[in-house]
């Protein structure tokens, strides 16, 4: 067969002519200059895109240092609370046991005023039946002015030693 009349030598012909219309049509001009726009349109994309990646990692590297700084910050809150605490329980023990001592002294003194209470009520209640025997004894023995005297006196240096 003939190259002539082969369908690929026609297909080939045809679309030499159809280039060769577009090229003078100047339609490779428009298909360019759309191919540069969109190349342009592209690279001011990956332009954007890249500056905001950039601002992203520098907003990231901010937001992990500040999150390290509160971390840290919690941290030395922690301690500083820890430390108080210890001290105030350090604090509300010392104030305990002063307390429990003073308590103590004042029961010491209590029961110390209790006992002297308790003496000189034993000795008022000595004397009183001394003073009584005495003058049930001398009322009975002696009689008249020299009794009343006697027992006076004698019930005047009772009280005076027992006081």
């Amino acid at each position: 067969m003939n190259a002539l009349y082969e369908a690929e030598t026609w297909v080939l012909v045809a679309f030499a002519i159809f280039l060769l219309l577009i090229w003078r049509v100047g339609a490779h001009r428009s298909i360019l200059s759309m191919l540069d726009d969109r190349s342009k349109k592209v690279s001011s994309e990956l332009a954007e895109a890249r500056r905001l990646k950039t601002e992203a990692e520098k907003l990231l590297a901010e937001y992990q240092k500040k999150r390290r700084e509160a971390d840290s910050e919690a941290a030395e809150i922690i301690a500083q609370a820890k430390t108080e605490a210890d001290e105030i329980a350090a604090e509300a023990k010392t104030r305990m046991e002063e307390f429990v001592v003073r308590r103590t002294k004042m029961a010491e003194l209590k029961i110390t005023q209790a006992e002297s209470q308790a003496i000189a009520e034993v000795r008022a209640a000595a004397a009183d039946a001394a003073i009584k025997a005495s003058e049930k004894v001398l009322s009975e023995t002696v009689k008249g002015k020299l009794a009343d005297d006697l027992l006076t006196a004698a019930i005047r240096d009772v009280k005076a030693r027992l006081d």
